[in-house]
């Protein structure tokens, strides 16, 4: 695994030993950034962050600040090991939080992203459809994306968001809503 494009092009990535962290992989990665475009600039939470890969992705197109959330101990390790051979510890927050609790914290202080990557196991995403639902709106700027990683033979969920995207590659689906 390795940073896909943009200023760390090629640098290789920490991964997580065992099965508990699912990484996206950097071909997904580059599906996915191929949708999005121009990140440059862009304030971005990472909420179930991993090893880091989406967010760092996004640093090194030119977003302008990742905040991570991550609470297994190897993936925190794995992903803090990554900020710091990135360089990009002064444009990131890494936060050992549950990324639920950061998405309904930030939400509630009026807290807003330009980009949310939402990659949490694929079995909690029925869990998180009601919590989403609830919080993404407020958590959003207008236009702001949200994109939602399942498996791919998970339809997208019913957000209170606009459906801009939803492609399926491989075993995943990547799905981006946004803010309207």
């Amino acid at each position: 695994m390795r940073i896909v494009a943009g200023e760390r092009k090629g640098v290789p990535l920490e991964s997580p030993p065992g099965r508990d962290t699912r990484p996206t992989s950097d071909r997904l990665r580059e599906a996915l950034f191929s949708i999005l475009g121009d990140v440059g600039g862009l304030r971005v939470l990472d909420a179930f962050a991993g090893s880091g890969a989406l967010g760092l992705e996004a640093l090194s197109r030119g977003a302008a600040h990742a905040v991570f959330c991550e609470t297994a101990p190897a993936a925190l390790r794995a992903l803090r090991a990554n900020v710091e051979r990135l360089g990009y510890r002064d444009r990131s927050e890494v936060r050992r939080q549950d990324g639920r609790r950061r998405i309904a914290a930030d939400a509630r202080a009026g807290i807003a992203y330009q980009l949310l990557l939402l990659d949490p196991p694929y079995r909690m995403l029925g869990a998180l459809q009601v919590e989403f639902s609830l919080h993404l709106p407020a958590l959003l700027v207008p236009d702001g994306l949200a994109v939602v990683e399942s498996a791919a033979a998970s339809p997208p969920l019913d957000l209170p968001l606009e459906l801009d995207t939803t492609r399926v590659h491989g075993a995943a689906r990547l799905t981006v809503y946004r803010n309207a």
